[in-house]
């Protein structure tokens, strides 16, 4: 017999308050830091506080993997009475998580440590997926090696109206930063290869150029695994979502089309008014 698996993930999957506790999605909060003060991603500090902090001072968080030791407290919690777990983390090229999990579960005969090789709800998907996977009975073992073959699928993407962020978290020039917002542009920034990297530029007001992003990444939804798709945003207004969330069910019929707000991990590297639209492709074999 199966030993009941339990599904976990760090916050930087962005599942949200509502989802995790409706699948019983145990969460591992990455720290922020604000000067000397250290918060909980989402625990004890939100992202609109992170705003309301850089606007008052100029001064933008940092953020901090758990400890090994964080990760084997973690571990130990939730395996206690003989559960096995699945952990899913951000992806390893963005933070020392996965590698801390790694370790931290080598103490442990039943837990399996996956590098989504992604960030935000593009590592939600794959949580949602093991969900799935375990509630059809499949050992922890056969989810983790299920959702690894799924990886390279995740279409991974968010435009950013602003990037000024991005630029004093030293991830663009002040050259490219200033040419961007003159024009108005508006960079894809896509996960591949579990690195972010610039894709197509809009251009144009940011709630105009969300409508040719949609078409762009979802086309005429051939190829595409119909499951579930996430619009996930970081401080949008509610009249900018909700138009996205309209124009992804007029182009392509999931099953499930879920809202996410980036948490404060996220949310510290992107800024204000990003939003993307995050789905599972078929395998090139189905």
């Amino acid at each position: 017999m199966n030993k009941k698996v339990i599904i976990g993930c760090d916050s930087t999957c962005d599942l949200g308050k509502d989802i995790t506790e409706r699948y019983n999605i145990k969460v591992q909060p990455l720290f922020v830091n604000l000067g000397e003060e250290q918060y909980l991603d989402s625990v004890d500090i939100t992202p609109d506080m992170i705003y309301e902090r850089y606007e008052e001072s100029g001064i933008l968080p940092k953020t901090a993997a758990p400890s090994i030791a964080d990760m084997e407290d973690f571990f130990a919690k939730h395996t206690s009475g003989g559960n096995a777990m699945v952990f899913f983390t951000i992806s390893s090229e963005m933070s020392s998580t996965f590698a801390h999990a790694k370790l931290a579960a080598e103490s442990f005969d039943d837990v399996y440590v996956v590098d989504t090789r992604n960030l935000s709800s593009g590592g939600g998907l794959l949580v949602l997926s093991a969900v799935d996977m375990a509630e059809n009975g499949m050992s922890a073992s056969d989810i983790a090696k299920e959702c690894e073959k799924l990886i390279p699928y995740v279409d991974a993407s968010f435009v950013i109206d602003d990037l000024e962020f991005l630029h004093k978290g030293g991830r663009c020039s002040a050259v490219a930063a200033f040419g961007a917002n003159l024009l108005q542009l508006k960079p894809c920034i896509a996960v591949s290869e579990g690195k972010m990297s610039v894709g197509k530029k809009y251009r144009g007001k940011f709630p105009l150029t969300l409508g040719k992003y949609i078409e762009d990444r979802l086309g005429d939804g051939s190829g595409i695994i119909l499951d579930r798709v996430f619009v996930t945003h970081a401080g949008c207004d509610a009249e900018i979502y909700e138009s996205c969330l309209e124009k992804v069910k007029s182009i392509v019929p999931f099953k499930e089309v879920l809202l996410a707000r980036a948490g404060c991990t996220i949310s510290s590297h992107c800024g204000r008014n990003t939003l993307g639209v995050l789905f599972i492709r078929k395998p090139e074999d189905k």
